[in-house]
């Protein structure tokens, strides 16, 4: 089992950044592969990228190429989310979530077991 824990969220004007972390407690930290997903009020949870377990193979969504860069260090248990030029369609509650039973998750929500409890993203126009 694992512990997910996001913080870094808040509010940001359109074209600022933000950085989130995941703090993951339990089992080895690099036996998961790690993805961020985001659910935006009203909308179903949607893929945003995703990392494998070493961090030599990256996804994103193509909301998120070119603004966003997902990140892992091992040795301090964490994942990261680096965010650019937000836009006001960013807002939403961001998720962390992880998998032990592939080397990489992938967008599929379905392929991860534990999610953190989120943190607010909000990018005003």
């Amino acid at each position: 089992q694992v512990q997910l824990v996001e913080s870094g969220g808040g509010l940001v004007q359109a074209g600022g950044s933000l950085r989130l972390s995941c703090a993951a407690s339990g089992r080895a930290f690099n036996s998961y592969a790690m993805g961020w997903f985001r659910q935006a009020a009203g909308k179903e949870r949607e893929f945003v990228a995703a990392i494998s377990r070493s961090g030599g193979n990256t996804g994103y969504a193509d909301s998120a190429k070119g603004r966003f860069t997902i990140s892992r260090d091992n040795a301090k248990n964490t994942v990261y989310l680096e965010m650019n030029s937000l836009k006001a369609e960013d807002t939403a509650v961001y998720y962390c979530a992880a998998t032990a039973r592939a080397y990489y998750g992938g967008r599929d929500p379905r392929s991860y077991d534990y999610w953190g409890q989120g943190t607010q993203v909000t990018a005003s126009s």
